[in-house]
């Protein structure tokens, strides 16, 4: 199923409104660690899955990338990223991820950020992301992290005052769709666990070089302290993969 909920008026009203809309980058709680994943972006050509605004494909020629092609299903999205963007070696296309269709070795870095837990096969998309990169390219990706997407409930457990007893995770081994909300709208998410993440990678051809799990930083905890409980559980998942010459699969 391909979900395009961001053409909604109301959805994407409350979405623009969000931190990482309207401060960018520094607004994205998590990017302080996955800009560390990101390789050296110079004289590279650089894919964006689920581009949204815009961000990393500005950020990619910031840092000295050839060009840069940005894809999103969205076409509010589509909209608002070539409104913000003033940059001939950027481009922007309106597809489902699961609709790309690119030359094989085309691109150096695929990045991804909070995308692939709204598409169904993780698995197809590895497969693809694998052929598009060139030899020892990489591929960056965020998504929430599978003990956040356990359940369709996706919030704390509290007591009867209000306060954050816990973060529970059930169900954790039966993937597949959770109904859920997201800025008071129902919305299709998919979860999968830590290890399909990580073994679809591997199944493609993948090298996975790097793992990191979502914790605010000091800076972020300075400005507001509330994000302490974000330390309680991981809301986020981040891998860096490499491709290399040899596909395997089961």
């Amino acid at each position: 199923m391909k979900q395009n909920k961001y053409d909604d008026p109301n959805f994407f009203l409350a979405y623009e409104q969000m931190a990482r809309s309207v401060k960018g980058l520094e607004g994205a709680g998590e990017w302080h660690m996955l800009k560390e994943l990101i390789p050296d972006l110079k004289n590279k050509t650089v894919l964006d899955l689920g581009c949204g605004f815009g961000w990393h494909c500005r950020y990619a020629r910031e840092q000295q990338a050839n060009f840069v092609v940005g894809v999103d299903i969205s076409e509010k999205m589509i909209q608002r990223a070539i409104k913000m963007t003033n940059d001939p070696l950027i481009s922007y296309i309106q597809s489902s991820i699961e609709d790309i269709d690119f030359q094989d070795s085309q691109f150096d870095v695929v990045i991804s950020s909070l995308a692939f837990h709204y598409v169904e096969s993780f698995q197809a998309i590895c497969k693809k992301v694998y052929d598009y990169l060139k030899p020892g390219g990489s591929f960056v990706f965020s998504v929430e992290h599978p003990i956040f997407t356990s359940r369709k409930e996706q919030d704390w457990h509290y007591d009867e005052q209000g306060n954050r007893l816990h973060w529970p995770v059930d169900n954790y081994q039966i993937e597949g769709i959770r109904e859920t909300l997201f800025l008071n709208e129902d919305v299709t998410k998919y979860h999968r666990t830590f290890a399909t993440y990580t073994n679809d990678l591997i199944d493609a051809g993948f090298m996975v070089r790097a793992v990191k799990e979502s914790f605010p930083s000091n800076e972020m905890l300075k400005g507001n302290p509330e994000l302490e409980d974000e330390n309680r559980r991981p809301m986020f998942l981040m891998i860096l993969a490499e491709k290399n010459g040899t596909v395997f699969f089961k």
